[in-house]
């Protein structure tokens, strides 16, 4: 069973946004659009398995091409969640299944 995260719309070139999609009181995915791509990703850097933003949706470098671990400095590849530069270069992000269905984002189960 999926779940519906947004209305695709709603999530904008070089923007991200994260979400709660089980109720536990953080964010433990987010979805980005790169390119005109969306990518959804659990919301956990691959080093010390902490989250990656220091605010509320604070996931992408200034200019919006990469995805950035405030805790420790690492940057992520958007389109293919590769960590190319910090303590974990070479690993990748945790990709989750998706899909855009009569214009919601939606989130496979996990």
């Amino acid at each position: 069973m999926a779940i519906a995260l947004c209305p695709a719309g709603q999530l904008l070139e070089g923007q991200a946004r994260g979400f709660d999609p089980h109720g536990v009181g953080s964010d433990t995915v987010f979805a980005l659009r790169h390119a005109g791509q969306v990518r959804v990703y659990r919301n956990s850097c691959p080093h010390l398995d902490v989250p990656l933003e220091y605010r509320k949706d604070r996931y992408l470098s200034a200019d919006g091409q990469r995805i950035i671990c405030y805790a420790h400095g690492a940057q992520f590849a958007p389109h293919s969640g590769e960590c190319l530069y910090g303590p974990c270069r070479g690993e990748h992000l945790e990709a989750l299944a998706h899909r855009i269905e009569d214009g919601w984002l939606m989130l496979e189960q996990f």
